[in-house]
């Protein structure tokens, strides 16, 4: 785990959103990196190596959901924490959950609310994607 408390890929169009997300996750020991959409998401994740992912779900390109769904569908980004963050509405909800997020957070957010979130995502106890449901305990939390 890089960082005191580990690496979060932040991803999310809105360079104010990206910029509020990073300090506030900084000012807690984090390392973050930023991408614009799931494209540039999908272009960094590996040579990053992010212990969480905060996706924004309304992007250019390739949208929070689809990008969601494209990491799960990788084996080397499967069961890395993913939490949807959107102003979206209860359907974006559950459509995050079907594509296997962990997590969503309703904007705004209350910054503290946030590193809660990450906090918990980074430590592995959030963990309820496809590989817990299938029955296979990679992660702490789905043992």
């Amino acid at each position: 785990m890089s960082g005191a408390s580990g690496r979060v890929l932040v991803v999310d169009d809105n360079r104010v959103i990206r910029q509020l997300i990073r300090v506030n996750l900084e000012l807690e020991g984090f390392e973050v990196v930023t991408a614009a959409d799931g494209v540039e998401c999908l272009e960094v994740v590996h040579e990053v190596a992010p212990d969480v992912i905060t996706l924004d779900v309304v992007m250019p390109r390739l949208d929070g959901l689809q990008t969601a769904a494209l990491l799960r569908g990788d084996p080397r980004t499967r069961d890395l924490p993913l939490a949807l963050i959107s102003a979206g509405t209860r359907h974006e909800q559950e459509s995050g959950h079907e594509a296997a997020a962990d997590a969503f957070l309703a904007k705004p957010f209350e910054p503290a609310e946030l590193v809660r979130l990450v906090r918990r995502l980074a430590r592995g106890r959030v963990r309820t994607g496809a590989a817990c449901r299938a029955g296979e305990p990679t992660r702490p939390a789905c043992g």
